[in-house]
């Protein structure tokens, strides 16, 4: 039986191709199971995420509704990271990842093309992308 990160990378990799089909120029960022019949999609496209595409990515993916609770939404400020361009878009950004071993924050200091390193705990750590089964921006905040 497969565990809840492999499930969503089963998702996701489905998800993505039916929506760069149906939807060119969306980009499904992640896929989270929030319950074993529920998840997120979290969605990007050039001008921004907004209701009407939501609604959209939905109707795309009704097939899942007959399994699952669908909730379709932007990625806000703690931005979902998984691929390696969203790493490379992310350097000098602080980050919080999940490993199935650990949890990690720090500063993405480089994005390679294997692995990600991650400034934090006075040390860099090279962390492979196919360890990440989580990985968000930290939401920058004035007067931290």
């Amino acid at each position: 039986m497969p565990n809840v990160y492999e499930k969503e990378r089963t998702l996701q990799d489905e998800i993505s191709g039916k929506v760069a089909e149906a939807l060119p120029g969306v980009e499904v960022l992640a896929v989270e199971l929030s319950g074993p019949e529920r998840f997120t999609v979290y969605v990007d496209r050039d001008g921004g995420v907004d209701l009407a595409l939501c609604q959209q990515v939905t109707r795309v993916l009704s097939d899942y509704l007959r399994d699952y609770g669908v909730d379709v939404s932007s990625p806000g400020p703690e931005r979902p990271l998984r691929k390696p361009e969203h790493f490379e878009h992310a350097v000098g950004r602080r980050v919080k990842l999940k490993t199935e071993r650990r949890k990690l924050r720090g500063e993405v200091t480089r994005a390679g093309a294997d692995a990600v390193t991650v400034a934090a705990d006075g040390g860099e750590f090279d962390i492979p992308y196919g360890e990440i089964v989580r990985g968000n921006l930290i939401e920058e905040r004035e007067g931290r």
